[in-house]
Formats: C-alpha cells, structure tokens, sequence
C-alpha cells in the first residue's frame, strides 16, 4: 500500500470510528435544544376535548318553542405538560373550557382519561390528573431568572399534529421581552406579567410548555397576536402557584381584606389645598388591627398611587390588585403624600379569615 492511499484509510477511519454506520446518529449534531427536546418531549401532552354544544342560542325562546333543542359534539384540542410522575398535567383553562370529556394522549401514542382537579379563569391555568403513577414529567424552572436573549422552545400540539406523529412538535426562538403586562380582558383574564416569545407558537399550542436550553419549563404557552408572529406564556413561577393552590383545594381563593376605607378628591379640594399633584383619594378610616394599620396608613393620608398606577377611586386599587392578581398575603406598595411629604409604604393584604 502507497503513502497516499495509506493517508485516505486513515482519514476514513477518523471520520467514521471503529463502529459507524450509515444508519448510526451523528452526536456532533446534538446541541442543547436537541437534548432540552428530548428531555421534556415525553411529558408533553396532547389535550383532546369534546364539548356538547347547541346549534342556536339556548336564550332564544322561539327558537326553543319550535325546535326542540339539540346537542351536537364538538371536538378542539391543544397542549399541556405533565408537572409531576403521579400524573399531573397542567395546561391553559381555555382549552378545556366547557369540556364534556377531556383525554390526554402522552409521547408514543399512550391515551388517558383525565379528571379536572380545578380551573381558575383568572389566570387562565387549569389543572388535571392521570390515573396511574412514574409518569414522564418536566422539570419546572425558574422564571424570575430569565435572560432577554436566550433560546426557548415551544412544545406542544399546533393544528392536531401530534395525533400524526405521537409526539410533540417543536419550535425555536428567543425571550424577546419580559414582564409584558396585558392587563383584564374582557374574558375575566388577566394576562400579566407575560413572557414573550419570538418562537413559532400556532393554534393548539396553548397550554404547552416554553422551555429553556437545559430542558426547564419555564412559561406556559398561552396567546399569539395575530399577524406579529409574538407568542406570549404565563410565567411557570406563576403557574406553580396556582396549579399548587388547585391541588390543594380545587380553586384559587383571591379573598382579601385592607381594612381601609378611601374617598375621591373631588377637583376643588385638589385646587384649593394647592397639591403638587392631580389625582388621588384620601383616607378616611382605618380599621385598629388592620393590614392598613399595620402598613403605617393614617386618617387623611393621601394615597397618590397603588404599585406605581395613579388611582382616583377605591374602585381603582382593586382593580390594581385584580390586575397583578395580588392576594392574601402579598404585598401592595402604596405612594402617599402627608404632611408636605411622600412616603411609600408597604400593604400586606390582610385574609378574611
């Protein structure tokens, strides 16, 4: 054998190794998105819904006089994520919203029933259970610790593919922004506090996980907007507070007590006193005891803003505390002004109980 054809088998016998074959994975190829894929993929849930629905508004009488009404199904779909090996899937209210029947069908085409533990429409998370136990399940991360910039995965079933191929589809992207505030929509929800996401996240989606490089959950996939080719997913620090408290008690508790009564300034106190500002209510009570009393809050302090939101009505602090879900036990940073003086001061909120 000649130098040269010498030098040729060498070089083969590197690229190729002892063991290689045609059909072989090439593991240069693996990166930490194909292995962040692959670590979580099996806990990934295809969510299957039948819902009865009626063919016309059941409100209307002459439709119900005449036609006696009838129920036809109807079949939708979407993601979740099993949180834990006992058979706990997480996933968005709005998926299983009006559900009849509700099936989840995991990595490799295995089917379950599932029973709703608790939904909560505020937040638009709900929580279900498998029957069975070592279930295939993600680790969930921290979403206080995320970095503008870094590579996400969304995973999940957009347009019922996942009933194609028995596991879960796959889109890359970054966190493009963070803490997007959507405020109460007309639905009831409260969509605060975003993560957004530049990842491909198409209907069926919701529900879904967004993961990060090493193969954390680190949002729950939620909305697009359409058009924008943004997605947006509740922060997994977030849902595990909510999926905690509805499996707990199969619902969310967002009683609270302040023990503090406000009134509106009208314009013409507000220009008579000569206030360096515009807005605001004036404390009239304050309950001995209360989380206002212990916050610091006196009879005619001026409460300017509510967690950096100007307020003019009681009305408008609650609804700062239904908008950043805010509840027994949390704390609200109130701005007043007394004596020719701002301060801020800390509310906790005080439980009914």
């Amino acid at each position: 054998m000649n130098r040269t054809k010498l030098v040729i088998l060498l070089n083969v016998i590197i690229v190729l190794g002892p063991n290689s074959s045609r059909g072989s994975i090439d593991r240069s190829r693996e990166t930490a998105i194909t292995q962040a894929i692959k670590k979580v993929g099996p806990a990934v849930a295809s969510i299957n819904v039948l819902q009865k629905i009626s063919l016309y508004p059941a409100s209307d009488p002459i439709f119900r006089y005449f036609f006696p009404p009838e129920i036809y199904p109807m079949k939708s779909s979407g993601s979740g994520v099993v949180i834990s090996p006992d058979g706990y899937v997480l996933t968005n209210t709005h998926v299983i919203e009006n559900a009849s029947n509700i099936t989840v069908t995991l990595s490799g085409g295995n089917e379950y029933d599932a029973d709703v533990v608790g939904v909560d429409k505020t937040s638009d998370l709900a929580l279900l259970k498998l029957e069975g136990k070592n279930f295939p399940y993600a680790d969930l991360g921290d979403s206080d610790d995320l970095i503008i910039g870094e590579w996400v995965i969304a995973l999940g079933n957009p347009f019922e593919l996942f009933s194609i191929s028995n596991q879960p589809t796959a889109s890359v992207g970054i966190i493009s922004a963070n803490h997007m505030d959507f405020g109460r929509q007309s639905s009831g929800t409260v969509l605060q506090n975003m993560i957004q996401t530049d990842a491909a996240i198409n209907p069926g989606n919701s529900g879904g996980p967004l993961v990060n490089s090493v193969g954390e959950v680190i949002g729950i996939n939620t909305f697009i907007l359409s058009g924008s080719g943004l997605g947006f997913a509740i922060p997994i620090n977030n849902a595990k507070r909510i999926a905690s408290e509805l499996k707990n008690t199969g619902s969310v508790n967002r009683a609270y007590v302040t023990g503090l009564s406000v009134k509106t300034l009208s314009r013409s106190v507000l220009k008579y006193r000569n206030f360096p500002f515009s807005n605001g209510v004036i404390v009239d009570f304050v309950e001995d005891g209360s989380a206002a009393r212990k916050a610091g809050l006196s009879i005619d302090d001026i409460i300017v803003s509510a967690s950096g939101i100007k307020v003019n009505s009681a009305s408008d602090i609650r609804k700062v505390i239904a908008e950043r879900d805010l509840r027994s036990g949390d704390i609200l940073i109130l701005k007043i002004y007394r004596h020719g003086k701002y301060k801020h001061l800390k509310l906790k909120l005080g439980s009914q109980d």
